[in-house]
């Protein structure tokens, strides 16, 4: 189904900078209220996909040093793409994916301290009630000097984060935390709380040094940030 979705869309318009291919335009995707134009045809990206992966490339040296990476719920958008990868050694984590290496809690990891050079940890913190002690297992399962990259949904508007266990309602969860299973709503204070743990956290508006046409061709999240955290 998705290489024909992907052949009828074939166009100039927006390109995934993930496989490089164009389209007239992205599929939409979300729950309650879905969001148009975001889902790429071909790599099933969406726009947190999309700018994760143009940082890497511009930013950071992610595809050329040798690294170490531990990878929780990897996407599916990035799994094939970075197990190929000569320069990584590659270990996926999660409690449930079939894409997973190692089934493992967040809360109570089977690796060693100071094991990986490199984290990602993307749209996973927002599932777990314990974010503290997941916290602290990314902490200390990466290296001195090592990095990671946490990102989270949030809302940019809010100082603090928002949870509410007492509403139980999927249907409402979804409408107030936009997913039933999602816990809180991140706020400002996430960046604070990653400092407490230990991490040095750079909060990086990457879609800033981008042009508007970039963010356009690319169907990017403008204003979304990165957590960019290293363990000193």
């Amino acid at each position: 189904m998705r290489p024909l979705i992907a052949l009828f869309l074939r166009g100039n318009t927006y390109t995934d900078p993930i496989d490089g291919r164009s389209f007239r335009k992205f599929l939409p995707y979300g729950y309650e209220n879905p969001r148009e134009n975001v889902l790429s045809p071909s790599t099933l990206s969406l726009e947190r996909h999309r700018l994760l992966w143009i940082f890497l490339k511009n930013k950071t040296d992610f595809f050329s040093k040798p690294l170490k990476l531990l990878h929780f719920a990897p996407e599916q958008a990035f799994h094939k793409r970075f197990n190929k990868l000569d320069n990584i050694d590659y270990t996926t984590t999660d409690l449930n994916s079939p894409l997973a290496d190692v089934k493992a809690d967040i809360c109570n990891l089977p690796f060693s301290n100071d094991s990986f050079d490199v984290i990602l940890c993307n749209h996973v913190l927002e599932h777990i009630p314990d974010d503290t002690k997941a916290m602290q297992e990314l902490f200390r399962v990466l290296k001195p000097g090592g990095w990671g990259i946490f990102q989270i949904p949030q809302d940019l508007s809010r100082d603090k984060t928002f949870e509410d266990d007492s509403i139980t309602d999927k249907r409402e969860r979804a409408q107030i935390f936009g997913q039933y299973d999602h816990v809180r709503i991140y706020g400002r204070d996430y960046f604070d709380k990653l400092r407490s743990i230990g991490f040095k956290v750079e909060e990086v508006d990457f879609t800033n040094s981008l042009s508007q046409g970039e963010v356009e061709k690319y169907r990017l999240a403008k204003g979304e940030i990165i957590p960019w955290v290293v363990k000193p």
